[in-house]
């Protein structure tokens, strides 16, 4: 059978839509049916428990459960009762099922998709789960943990135009639209387009979708924001490893993210952000932020950066030949593993790196501030609230010289504690640190001076005026205090354990 290409077709995906919805196919829906154990196992890739629950119950959603997302083949009087409107001949003709004798089977992936108090369906290629085959290089993602990753951090307020650079299934773009006036998809695949379309169509959004690599689709246009998570997988050019579309933008090493990041900001506003995900190499005897920080040079981009994983050139190797249903111990799983492992080796590679960067084009001539981070603790669900906060109060750091940040009445956060640990006996702590609750969960190491501060950092004084009492009191030199305090606000600011007053 040729690769599946769903069609559109604007009255039967609106019956389509109306039966999802009267079946309550929806997350709320689905966890319903299958309950917490056999999601849970579903999210893992595990369908066994989702198979048993579902092909115990007769509701509509039970029935698409097993039809979308477990690739079941599902008898043909049940599909006609779970999609009553649009019955199984408009599934057909849409390209979602096809008819294998009494029997129904599904030839793409509908998901239900919940978040940003929205509820929208992902049209996607089947996944190897539902399969049971590895995937073809042509494959069309939908809901997979990177861009989840990306929809989590990315910054949420409103924008005139956005752009979701290598679209896919168009998960950012779903996002996006709920923020911003218009949405331009663009990806190389015309597979995926086809995916994307299905997409939009079956959640009533209108994209500008745009065939082409890369920027190219945008050339001599700009946006306020730009998302993507592009085929960032370094992957060997030898002929061993299979080349999916989704994951592999054609080129060597972590050169597909590098051009990404030195050829945006030409395609920002003022004051334009854009965020993306990405992989970058690190040779031996040098630091990933060396590797990334020779991207950002010449680029006039303020630029934030979060590494949040680190894999040895084995651990990649074994990661990614897994993805796409390979499984170890077979000849194309060694095969490939041998092939990542030879190609870190010629470019003398010890570590990759994984990670978010918040790219930002300042709105006014100034040098561009970098901040590259390695943050690898549990976040919150949603980072992109924090991420904003974040990228404000960096943006104004650089934009404020140190008499203005020593005269501002700084405040604790409302997440911030202070820790003490003192060793048995001892009268004074060795150790005191501040801890943020929400964001990156930040700890910071706090000096007697530091500690002193931040105890009467209620937004009442200002750096500048505790900083006297402070020196008075641990008998220090004022100027030397003042430098200290200084530096830890710029620190703990820019992360939101210090915040502005609101007035």
């Amino acid at each position: 059978m040729s690769a599946p290409v769903p069609r559109l077709d604007g009255r039967l995906v609106a019956l389509l839509r109306a039966d999802l919805l009267a079946a309550d196919f929806t997350v709320a829906g689905v966890l319903e049916v299958l309950g917490p154990l056999a999601s849970g196992a579903l999210s893992r890739e595990q369908p066994l428990p989702a198979r048993r629950v579902a092909s115990a119950h007769s509701s509509p959603a039970a029935t698409l459960i097993r039809l979308f997302t477990l690739g079941d083949p599902v008898d043909l009087v049940d599909v006609e009762a779970a999609l009553p409107t649009l019955r199984v001949r408009g599934a057909v003709a849409l390209g979602l099922v096809a008819e294998e004798g009494d029997a129904v089977v599904a030839r793409v992936d509908v998901r239900p998709y919940a978040a940003d108090d929205a509820h929208w369906w992902v049209v996607s290629d089947l996944a190897e789960m539902a399969t049971g085959a590895p995937v073809r290089e042509d494959h069309v993602l939908g809901l997979g943990g990177a861009a989840t990753t990306l929809a989590a951090w990315t910054i949420r307020r409103p924008v005139r135009r956005a752009l979701d650079l290598g679209t896919g299934s168009g998960v950012q773009a779903l996002h996006l639209t709920r923020h911003a006036e218009s949405v331009v998809a663009t990806d190389l695949s015309e597979r995926a387009l086809a995916f994307a379309r299905l997409t939009a169509a079956l959640n009533q959004c209108e994209w500008d979708v745009r065939l082409g690599s890369m920027l190219d689709p945008v050339a001599g246009e700009r946006f306020d924001l730009v998302v993507s998570n592009p085929p960032f997988v370094i992957t060997p050019r030898s002929g061993e490893v299979p080349l999916f579309e989704y994951r592999d933008g054609g080129a060597a090493g972590d050169a597909v993210v590098a051009d990404l990041v030195r050829s945006v900001a030409e395609h920002l506003e003022p004051g334009g952000v854009a965020q993306m995900l990405g992989n970058w190499e690190v040779p031996r005897g040098s630091a990933w932020t060396d590797r990334v920080a020779s991207w950002l040079a010449g680029t006039g981009l303020d630029a934030w950066v979060v590494q949040r994983e680190v894999q040895d050139p084995a651990e990649y190797a074994e990661t990614w030949s897994r993805d796409g249903g390979h499984h170890a111990g077979t000849a194309d799983f060694d095969a490939m593993y041998a092939a990542w492992l030879d190609d870190f080796a010629s470019r003398d590679v010890e570590s990759i790196g994984f990670g978010v960067l918040t790219l930002h084009r300042p709105s006014a001539e100034r040098e561009p501030f970098v901040d590259l981070m390695d943050e690898r603790g549990p976040v919150p669900p949603a980072m992109g609230e924090a991420v904003l906060v974040g990228l404000e109060a960096r943006v104004w750091l650089a934009e404020h010289s140190d008499d203005e940040v020593l005269d501002l009445a700084w405040r604790a956060a409302p997440d911030v504690t202070e820790e003490r640990h003192t060793a048995p006996g001892a009268s004074d702590p060795s150790v005191i640190v501040a801890r943020q609750g929400g964001g990156l969960g930040r700890v910071i190491r706090l000096s007697t001076v530091t500690a002193a501060y931040l105890s009467v950092a209620d937004g009442a004084l200002t750096p500048r005026q505790a900083v006297g009492a402070i020196a008075g009191i641990l008998d220090l030199h004022a100027d030397e205090t003042t430098r200290e305090v200084l530096g830890f606000v710029r620190g703990a600011a820019k992360d939101g354990l210090l915040v502005r007053p609101t007035h």
